[in-house]
């Protein structure tokens, strides 16, 4: 019987690499629902939207790799049903049996409903088509719309902004980013748009009115992850299907990585899901691994980053916005390192234009450890 990888994304096209790497030699069957080969999101909110990178860059590997590879990658395809029982799913290609079965499902961008319930259309950023659409409306005199103030409405608004777009961003926290940074360091990222010309507007509700003007609207308000099939098949879920250090779900034979992960994190002691590059890439080695006859746990921390005007960060760990912050360093001229403080231990830490930082960051979660001012 086969390892089967639902999702085509990063995550599972890593997976499949993994598997392949690490010598393993039964089957292995890789299902997506786009057509595409599996690929990197990042690009389509950072280089290739802005213009600056080709495409071929995002692909983890040239669609022969998987065939040269026996990997039976099948896209266009969609998972359906789940019978952890019988080991067996169904596709719209038909049944699949399993010995092992790692779900990559991935997650759905969150509706614009209200607006689109009143006939305004709406566009979404997560497949390459749908970066195409943006890059293709922005441009000199073009009036967008985002509404959402996180990474990745902050993403688009300066890449439209590079393209010469008037850009106004919606959002309902008080600061962008409130939830994820804080407010300390959540207000420099509402001083870098509006000193690139971005029209914020925080704290309120946006309406129709404020969307009819638009040339294109485009949402930014999160994902969901997509846990019908796991939930369907009688895994447990809540924000995500519940996987344990090893990324093993309520049934043993069936794991979970990236978006959809609601992992209990052995290092940071509580569980978390995380829906970034760097962790669906880790887990999904990790994954191999156990998916192959492993035992090994996942204890990498959390890591994101972004790059947006001439601000560019990275990010260690997980913290909430209540957490207690430290800043070393400029917040005006933003370059400066923050490190968030829970119980008296580090549980986040980034930096700003401080490229040498990267280490000390990881190192203070991993010890918890406030470090000196550099």
């Amino acid at each position: 019987m086969a390892i089967v990888i639902v999702g085509a994304g990063l995550a599972g096209g890593t997976a499949a690499t993994e598997l392949r790497e690490r010598g393993y030699e039964g089957e292995v069957v890789l299902l997506g629902e786009e057509e595409h080969p599996p690929y990197e999101r990042p690009p389509l909110s950072k280089g290739y939207l802005l213009g600056n990178d080709e495409l071929d860059g995002a692909f983890v590997h040239a669609r022969d790799w998987y065939a040269e590879h026996d990997v039976d990658l099948r896209t266009g395809v969609q998972a359906t049903a789940l019978d952890t029982d019988a080991h067996v799913l169904s596709t719209t290609d038909g049944d699949l049996t399993y010995e092992r079965l790692l779900l990559a499902t991935g997650a759905e961008p969150r509706r614009l409903a209200f607006a689109e319930d009143a006939g305004i259309e709406v566009a979404y950023l997560r497949t390459i088509e749908d970066s195409d659409r943006l890059k293709a409306a922005f441009g000199e005199g073009k009036r967008i719309a985002v509404v959402g103030a996180g990474w990745i409405g902050l993403e688009v608004a300066a890449a439209a902004r590079a393209a010469g777009s008037d850009v106004t961003v919606f959002e309902t926290a008080e600061l962008p980013l409130l939830r994820v940074l804080g407010p300390t360091v959540a207000r420099v990222f509402a001083d870098l748009h509006r000193e690139h010309g971005v029209d914020l507007r925080l704290g309120a509700a946006v309406s129709l009115d404020d969307l009819a003007g638009a040339d294109l609207v485009v949402a930014g308000i999160g994902v969901s992850p997509r846990v019908d099939l796991a939930r369907n098949g009688g895994l447990a879920v809540d924000d995500g299907v519940l996987v344990d250090a090893g990324l093993r779900t309520s049934v043993p034979s069936v794991l979970a990585v990236g978006d959809i992960a609601s992992q209990a994190h052995p290092v940071l002691g509580r569980r978390i899901r995380v829906e970034h590059w760097d962790t669906a890439i880790n887990q999904a080695k990790t994954a191999a691994h156990n998916l192959a006859g492993g035992d090994e746990v996942y204890d990498t921390l959390p890591y994101f980053f972004t790059d947006q005007y001439d601000l560019g960060m990275e990010y260690v760990g997980h913290a909430g916005a209540d957490d207690e912050v430290v800043v070393h360093g400029d917040l005006d001229a933003k370059t400066f390192r923050a490190f968030w403080i829970r119980d008296d231990r580090v549980v986040a830490a980034m930096h700003a234009n401080d490229w040498d930082a990267t280490d000390a960051l990881r190192e203070a979660v991993a010890t918890g450890e406030l470090p000196e001012a550099p």
